[in-house]
């Protein structure tokens, strides 16, 4: 079993507008990515997000939780991307940001 990938993201945007982004963002790059990454599940419960994806062959799960003024994603990777894992982290993050910047 591989440590978690964690990242949390601050945002100015509130709850409800952060999940609105998230959503739209989720979707798009199931679209945008579809030969990279598969969202095998993804099921919302109120300010959480529960998945499974499919990314280079390889399944990880993980939950997001929206906050107020962050998100917290974590991730349970398998072997071959808890590898990559850092370099992972701050392109989640920077990307998380870009989503959820003030526009």
């Amino acid at each position: 079993m591989t440590k978690p990938l964690v990242v949390c993201i601050p945002h100015r945007l509130g709850k409800d507008k952060a999940i609105d982004r998230l959503k739209g963002g989720l979707d798009r790059a199931a679209r945008d990515f579809k030969q990279v990454i598969t969202i095998e599940q993804q099921v919302w419960t109120g300010d959480s997000l529960s998945f499974h994806i499919r990314a280079v062959g390889q399944f990880a799960s993980g939950n997001l939780q929206v906050f107020e003024n962050f998100v917290r994603l974590e991730v349970t990777l398998p072997w071959l991307l808890a590898k990559l894992a850092e370099r992972l982290a701050p392109a989640l993050e920077q990307q998380g940001k870009l989503l959820l910047e003030h526009k």
